[in-house]
């Protein structure tokens, strides 16, 4: 592989890589607002916690900080319990995540990575959509933005008007 061809695949694996953490605070997000409703008097930071205690389990990004490892040790039961009713509660999440999970186990294989762990948990908890197709990079990337903007995280290009452009121009 040449030095262009690493560099663009560098590129591409990054962008992917941008798409995948769109996912990732989308679900913190929904996750965050369902954990919300299942249990209103638990303390928010708790909530905050096994929100993110969930989303990094799902996506094998493991916070190594001391605090965030007792809190996993303490609590994985209610983080593996909360995990198996996920496709139940987030339905219309599946699709999005069963792609950017997928993509993600592309890319990692692409770093020499082994993410089978990661989709057989998905899988396994009924999360992956097995009949779903792997989303080519700009349908992937496209989802992401606008699964982003839906949820306020990113903003979606805007059109430039012919006032603008000329703006551009001089």
């Amino acid at each position: 592989m040449d030095t262009t061809t690493k560099i663009s695949e560098s590129r591409l694996l990054s962008v992917l890589r941008a798409g995948i953490c769109v996912m990732q605070m989308v679900l913190f997000k929904e996750l965050r607002a369902l954990l919300g409703r299942k249990y209103p008097f638990q303390d928010p930071q708790q909530l905050a916690m096994l929100t993110g205690a969930m989303t990094n389990e799902l996506f094998g990004t493991l916070n190594r900080e001391e605090k965030f490892v007792s809190f996993h040790h303490h609590n994985h039961a209610d983080i593996e319990q909360e995990l198996l009713g996920l496709a139940r509660e987030l339905p219309h999440l599946r699709a999005p995540l069963t792609d950017a999970l997928r993509m993600q186990a592309l890319c990692d294989s692409r770093e020499e990575k082994d993410s089978v762990k990661i989709l057989n948990q998905a899988a396994d908890i009924g999360l992956l959509l097995p009949e779903r197709e792997m989303p080519m990079p700009a349908s992937f990337l496209i989802m992401m933005r606008n699964l982003g903007n839906e949820h306020q995280l990113v903003m979606a290009p805007a059109p430039i008007s012919p006032e603008d452009e000329q703006g551009l121009v001089h």
